[in-house]
């Protein structure tokens, strides 16, 4: 039998308060309480975009650099859709949870991401205290790739056809050799995604890692489809705090499984 809500809710307390630094592993759910969608299913997604969902597109064949390469006007109406809807999101509450809850701790907070819509960053969290796993749609990279520069996306305003789906505005380029570019994000069966700048963010997490002695891990909406987060925050091998509504079950009786959303269970 499942330990009732409360019990549960009383010894992550415990746990957080005996800790000396706070990891964060945040997937897509952690955005759903700010209006941000998660995808979850092929039916999620098309919801989502039902322009995409009337020409049975899935979130595979759109999100591949082959798919910039056969309709780079379709592809960047939905990543140029998905920017600008970052760019005028207001982070939820939970976000200033994490944040409190940090600034108790001797070494503070380190948040480890698979979402690439840079909220971490708006909410005011310290970048040099944040690693993004998948890279960031508010960056760019030639398609090619031609260089391993890149650069921000701040200067492209897209417009959307929604009816359509489509890009209507010009295809952001590349400044070097004028190609198409992409986001600096990592796709599905993707050879050329520019990662240098996260592998730097993951160095500066180990670093910092090495140096916290008992630090706790808050899992917050990170599904099973794609377990990236999940898997990074069970080899930390430290008390976990899982917060899912659906997937917080728990292998090891050492953690807690919370069935909450991110919001409600921070």
């Amino acid at each position: 039998m499942q330990a009732p809500l409360d019990e549960k809710f009383a010894r992550a307390a415990e746990l957080i308060a005996q800790a000396d630094g706070l990891i964060v592993g945040a997937g897509a759910g952690m955005g759903v309480d700010s209006g941000l969608p998660d995808f979850r299913g092929r039916n999620g997604f098309w919801r989502a975009y039902p322009a995409l969902g009337k020409r049975k597109i899935r979130f595979e064949d759109i999100a591949c650099p082959e798919s910039f390469e056969r309709r780079a006007w379709t592809v960047w109406g939905f990543y140029g859709h998905r920017l600008r809807l970052y760019r005028n999101t207001v982070p939820h509450a939970g976000y200033t949870i994490l944040k409190e809850i940090g600034a108790t701790k001797k070494h503070g907070v380190f948040v480890c991401t698979s979402n690439v819509d840079g909220q971490f960053q708006k909410a005011g969290f310290d970048p040099n205290r944040i690693h993004e796993i998948h890279g960031s749609l508010h960056k760019l990279q030639c398609l090619k790739p031609c260089t391993s520069e890149t650069w921000s996306a701040d200067s492209f305003a897209p417009e959307i056809d929604p009816q359509r789906g489509m890009l209507t505005s010009a295809l952001p380029t590349c400044p070097r050799c004028g190609g198409v570019a992409r986001p600096n994000a990592l796709l599905f069966d993707d050879h050329d995604w520019i990662d240098a700048e996260y592998e730097l963010q993951a160095a500066r997490f180990e670093r910092w890692r090495a140096g916290v002695e008992r630090p706790v891990v808050i899992e917050i909406g990170a599904g099973t489809a794609i377990v990236t987060v999940r898997r990074f925050c069970e080899r930390q091998g430290m008390p976990l705090i899982r917060i899912n509504p659906r997937n917080s079950k728990m292998m090891q009786a050492t953690n807690l499984g919370i069935p909450c959303d991110a919001l409600d269970g921070l």
